[in-house]
């Protein structure tokens, strides 16, 4: 399918973008925006924004509608990552950062220490910085999801990414819809006052019907944040698009997602899990 023309991107420009790709070689750090092919890239990067990536650029999932390497192993933890990521944010004078990992089922915790130490490292050179992470489920266990939340990020994010009725077909057979509603549920259930924060891409073929449902779902586990945008197959080998989703209907359920008590919602073909994400700030930092 062609594109639309509302799906038409700007070149990467700016003093920011420059500065912030200085950043990420010299401190030799990855970031999801290049390794998900992320159409924003050029746009957040020349805002200053990006979503970090820590633990590698190899994910041990093999999910169909994500462009990120995969493999059955990770690449070796570096213990130097926390410290050389907080150095990275802190030369960008960085207000608002966002924080994910590759999915690492090859390490007993699935890298919840690894990931806990980056958040303590940046949170240590700066507590006013507002932490977003978008962590992986680590299949379901409560110990690793404590010891992120013990090292206060300001909201945890986790994505269900489709509704129940494409699951299959798009996520890892290790993945799943109940285990990803279980997991913010839980970190809900760990730290009350944590904000938790979710996505779902559309494009697959779903309804209306089955966009409520997964936005009621996600309620009824006290999810504060939903973020919906259109799914871009990353290439011919990854599920193709059905559907793309007029901006009018992204609208439209932004306005159902709000009278169902989202706290925010951001709602549009481009919108991505960390996209605007910076718009969370005057919410948290009024």
């Amino acid at each position: 399918m062609s594109k639309p023309g509302w799906l038409k991107t700007k070149p990467p420009a700016g003093t920011k973008f420059h500065a912030l790709n200085e950043a990420l070689r010299e401190y030799g750090l990855n970031t999801v925006c290049t390794g998900s092919f992320c159409p924003n890239r050029g746009e957040c990067w020349s805002r200053g924004v990006a979503a970090f990536m820590i633990m590698g650029s190899i994910c041990t999932r093999n999910c169909r509608f994500c462009g990120v390497k995969k493999g059955r192993c990770g690449e070796q933890i570096d213990p130097s990552e926390p410290s050389r990521l907080a150095e990275a944010v802190e030369k960008l004078n960085l207000e608002y950062v966002a924080l994910t990992s590759v999915d690492r089922d090859d390490l007993p915790d699935g890298g919840a220490g690894h990931f806990a130490d980056c958040i303590k490292a940046i949170k240590s050179l700066n507590k006013n910085v507002v932490l977003e992470v978008l962590i992986p489920d680590f299949q379901g266990d409560t110990q690793c999801l404590q010891k992120i939340i013990e090292a206060h990020p300001d909201i945890v994010g986790h994505n269900i990414e489709t509704t129940r009725e494409f699951q299959a077909i798009a996520r890892d057979r290790r993945a799943g819809y109940g285990l990803s509603l279980d997991v913010l549920r839980n970190v809900k259930k760990i730290s009350s006052s944590t904000f938790t924060k979710s996505s779902l891409m559309l494009g697959f073929g779903e309804t209306d019907e089955m966009v409520f449902r997964a936005m009621d779902d996600l309620r009824n586990a006290r999810v504060d944040f939903l973020t919906l945008g259109q799914y871009l197959s990353p290439s011919g080998r990854h599920l193709e698009v059905k559907e793309f989703v007029q901006p009018e209907k992204f609208a439209f359920y932004k306005k159902k997602a709000e009278d169902k008590g989202f706290l925010l919602v951001f709602s549009g073909p481009f919108v991505r899990s960390s996209y605007v994400a910076e718009g969370i700030y005057s919410f948290i930092r009024p």
